[in-house]
């Protein structure tokens, strides 16, 4: 519940209770004196209240007295008062309850998820892909009526939202940021972008960030400022134009391969890290590209091993390279492939 709204609510009750309180002591001192009356003692006041509110009214206990009897007809008036008070505060609790779930108030319980900072028809497509290759989501979004169109295509379970300004950072740990795999800052142009970054790596300093620019000549200084992946739209626009233009066959795969494969016909290029009890380790590339290929029409062509933090990509190596524990596979693969290497890995894919 919002914090005046319940500070409004604990004042009317304590001042209802008080009032209460003030009526059963002048009940009491007018009732205990006459021999007729069954309320002699406060406990006697407050069980006739009781009996009264709850419309239970047993006729055990009664006033008699005139005085007395104005009391009673008071508590007998408010109860009506005192119903609609409960049944208005309940309703009010539950309503307040459900616009901060749907506002993400709440917080979530995702790890190792990818957070969305600004919802646009661009995200929405990102979003489709990360959580068809089962990722989990977080959106942060200022915009009231996206929330809507969120919720009705994706499950909870996949997709968190929260409505926040994006400059609020204490509002961003309800998203689990500092749990998150990656951060996409999705904003308007580059400068909001990049002023953004810069703000929010002085919060969240071990944040890894991606964002895509319209000026590819930026992508320094955004890499200068903290930014783990800067990535130019007019520059991969440009050169899958070009491919279109002189290879269209080679164009269209590489659409298909940069993308989830939905379909069991459709291939994929996926990464899948080697850990402890991957029965790969120490077997040599050269192998494991025949054994993959053989086994699960797999082909191997890259290798990452990262070295003091830093991620070293090898493209198809022509060197005899031992697998070890802790690189990354780089595979194209279909749907079936994409099956057998998640029980042969016993992982997800992905970093």
């Amino acid at each position: 519940m919002k914090r005046p709204n319940l500070r409004r609510t604990i004042l009317s009750i304590v001042g209802v209770l008080a009032v209460y309180g003030i009526l059963l002591a002048i009940m009491v001192y007018f009732e205990e004196e006459s021999p007729r009356s069954s309320i002699h003692t406060v406990q006697d006041a407050i069980w006739y209240l009781a009996e009264t509110l709850t419309t239970v009214g047993y006729g055990d206990v009664l006033p008699v007295t005139y005085w007395g009897r104005m009391i009673g007809f008071i508590f007998l008036l408010s109860s009506l008062g005192a119903y609609g008070l409960i049944i208005g505060q309940i309703a009010n609790f539950m309503s307040t309850l459900k616009e901060q779930k749907e506002l993400g108030l709440n917080g979530t319980q995702f790890t190792k998820h990818v957070i969305i900072v600004g919802w646009n028809d661009f995200a929405q497509s990102v979003i489709g892909h990360l959580v068809a290759a089962g990722r989990q989501v977080a959106v942060i979004t200022k915009d009231r009526s996206s929330i809507d169109i969120i919720r009705e295509y994706y499950p909870d379970d996949k997709v968190y939202t929260l409505y926040t300004d994006y400059s609020n950072f204490d509002l961003l740990e309800k998203a689990n940021i500092r749990e998150a795999t990656i951060v996409f800052i999705n904003l308007n142009d580059d400068t909001e972008k990049l002023v953004y970054i810069i703000n929010i790596k002085k919060r969240f300093q071990d944040l890894n960030c991606v964002v895509t620019l319209d000026n590819g000549n930026l992508k320094s200084t955004f890499q200068n400022a903290g930014v783990t992946y800067a990535i130019s739209k007019n520059e991969i626009s440009s050169k899958l134009l070009a491919s279109y233009i002189y290879e269209p066959d080679v164009a269209i795969l590489s659409e298909e391969l940069i993308a989830y494969a939905h379909e069991d016909h459709e291939y994929d290029m996926k990464e899948f890290l080697i850990t402890g009890n991957n029965p790969m380790i120490g077997m040599p590339y050269e192998k494991a590209f025949f054994d993959l290929k053989k086994q699960s029409n797999v082909i191997l062509f890259g290798l990452v091993r990262i070295n003091e933090g830093k991620r070293i990509l090898y493209k198809n190596p022509s060197i005899n390279l031992a697998i070890q524990d802790g690189d990354y596979l780089i595979m194209l693969m279909d749907r079936k492939g994409q099956d057998k290497l998640k029980r042969l890995f016993n992982i997800e894919e992905g970093v």
